[in-house]
């Protein structure tokens, strides 16, 4: 896999290469039909598109972009500050589901 990390899957995925390319492989085509040339111009490749122009562009200035760092985190008034990874994503909860409603 890309990224290397210390979750049950992809300690997985280091013990078996072969399943590991098959997740490759499904998550290419999985992004490229959602939200890549085969998508065609449907709203969630929109949005999708909308929302990684604005996180890119508030990294850009906030000088931090290509630069690893803190995420860029939208407050309840929709502004944008940086926050820390950890508790950003945390909040946010696994798979976008907030676990604080």
């Amino acid at each position: 896999m890309a990224h290397s990390g210390s979750s049950k899957s992809s300690k997985a995925y280091k013990k078996n290469p072969s399943s590991a390319a098959k997740k490759r492989a499904y998550d290419r085509a999985y992004s490229k039909k959602n939200y890549g040339s085969k998508a065609g111009d449907t709203a969630k490749k929109r949005q999708h598109n909308n929302d990684s122009a604005e996180r890119w562009s508030a990294r850009k200035k906030a000088g931090i972009a290509g630069k690893g760092g803190p995420d860029m985190s939208h407050t309840k008034g929709g502004r944008m500050v940086k926050e820390n990874k950890t508790k950003n994503r945390g909040r946010n909860g696994k798979n976008g589901k907030s676990t604080k409603k």
